[in-house]
């Protein structure tokens, strides 16, 4: 009930500790540790409870509200949309297979809801616009939200949450919910439950971050006219730049400027390399370093690539970094390479998608950039017209009755990750587990159990493709 408190103390996390990634990432310190106990007011208590606002959590809140759930989720920003609005992500990446959308449903309506709003420029998007759009549509969905609360903590009960544990600038405070969904990227929620997780590769070497960024001055006319005859003009000079020292860590894969009217961009260039997106030393150091290499890129465009960028200024970098991958959080059944090359396809398949996988290397170093480019470009392209099934089971995360996991940190390999991790699967995934977290809350509270055939006829009336719901036949 809303109003309500419970004790929250050491006895009933005891055991947390020694779960896999709880406590293990804590800073060492001096080694010591404090315990302490308080009674926490429950302020909601719903359905459905949502952590993060990104597009999968938008998109499960949107969803679960569709199929009658009582919804409430907490952002940890000041804004929806997460990479695509906080951390400037310009684009939303492939919407399907080349001959026809996949992201459909919650996904392609909300990109037709921005092209009517003129929000769309030139394949990438205004981010305010963007922003206020993710605001219009969970206000219209009914679902209840709040921004700049994330969670803390998790009280379990067996193998079930009961509570989930924010901090907020009220203080901290507890959610109580039927059914849970971790959409926060990170899979902050799912590790608190202790979940197990693993991260990068067989080393642990994870993904670069970047910290993206926007210009003006930029005179469009003129590039159009004189840019470099190059399959990456914008990085035409770079190896010419990095011999002259203009960069204090030469970086060769260089994504480049989209364009907007009046001499605007947004850019998607450099690397942060060995960053960890789940500690925040790592992130405190990234973040530095990225802010300082924008100054090395704006010389690099100014003197070495012209054409129009003469008088380039940085306006801003992005207020969270761009990160590709951290924890991916074990689920039913891990989706490897495997289930990737046979395009395969899945009895209880909540989604298709196509995107290359887009590992993108993790040095600066000229033959890491090959392998990402002969990965990305060649070893496993897909041709127009095939996709892979998304399985339902990624999204329960392994132990825990009443949890479900949605968006880059599903339970995946990491080249399947690199695949999955854009904002159209995302979509998908998200509006999947928030029909799967509703018919939840509304039956056993199991969402290992649901129905998948219930939750299939559920996403096609609500939009989604699913060719193989009916008849699928796992080769």
């Amino acid at each position: 009930m809303k109003g309500a408190a419970f004790s929250f103390g050491a006895a009933p996390f005891a055991g947390f500790g020694s779960q896999a990634g709880a406590g293990a990432e804590l800073p060492a310190g001096d080694g010591s540790r404090v315990s302490y106990s308080r009674s926490l007011p429950v302020k909601v208590d719903t359905d459905v409870f949502i952590a993060g606002g990104g597009s999968a959590g938008v998109a499960a809140a949107v969803a679960a509200r569709a199929a009658g759930a009582r919804v409430f989720l907490a952002e940890g920003f000041t804004c929806f949309g997460g990479m695509g609005t906080a951390a400037r992500v310009p684009v939303f990446m492939q919407w399907g297979d080349g001959t026809r959308d996949l992201a459909c449903g919650f996904g392609t309506r909300f990109r037709d809801r921005l092209q009517k709003a003129g929000a769309m420029v030139r394949g990438a998007f205004d981010f305010e616009a963007v922003k206020r759009e993710y605001d219009a549509v969970m206000a219209e969905s009914g679902a209840d939200f709040v921004f700049q609360t994330r969670v803390v903590d998790v009280v379990r009960e067996g193998d079930a949450i009961r509570y989930a544990v924010v901090a907020a600038p009220s203080g901290i405070w507890a959610v109580r919910a039927k059914a849970f969904i971790d959409a926060t990227g990170n899979g902050d929620l799912a590790v608190q439950a202790g979940v197990p997780f693993e991260k990068g590769d067989a080393s642990g070497h994870m993904m670069p971050a970047s910290l993206l960024s926007a210009w003006c001055g930029v005179d469009w006319s003129r590039w159009e006219k004189e840019r470099p005859k190059s399959p990456q003009p914008f990085g035409a000079e770079l190896a010419r730049a990095a011999a002259d020292g203009v960069f204090k860590e030469p970086d060769l894969h260089m994504t480049g400027l989209y364009r907007f009217p009046d001499g605007y961009a947004t850019a998607n260039i450099g690397h942060v390399f060995d960053l960890d997106g789940t500690d925040e030393r790592s992130l405190t150091k990234g973040y530095i370093r990225g802010r300082e290499s924008m100054k090395e890129y704006e010389r690099y465009f100014r003197e070495y690539v012209k054409c129009g960028l003469e008088n380039i200024r940085l306006v801003e970098t992005a207020a969270m970094m761009g990160v590709r991958e951290t924890r991916r959080i074990m689920g039913d059944y891990v989706m490897t390479l495997d289930d990737y090359m046979k395009r395969a396809v899945f009895p209880d398949e909540i989604g298709r998608y196509a995107y290359p996988i887009d590992i993108h290397p993790s040095s600066a170093d000229k033959d890491a950039y090959e392998k990402h480019r002969e990965e990305f470009d060649r070893l496993y392209r897909y041709k127009k017209g095939e996709s892979y099934g998304i399985p339902y089971r990624i999204l329960c995360a392994k132990g825990v009755k009443n949890l479900l996991v949605a968006g880059r940190c599903v339970s995946t390999d990491q080249k399947v990750q690199a695949s999955i991790r854009v904002m159209p699967a995302c979509y998908i995934m998200g509006q999947a587990a928030g029909m799967a977290a509703a018919l939840a809350a509304d039956g056993s509270g199991d969402v290992h159990r649901v129905d998948i055939r219930a939750l299939q006829r559920k996403l096609k009336s609500f939009g989604a493709y699913l060719p193989n719901s009916s008849d699928a036949v796992v080769r």
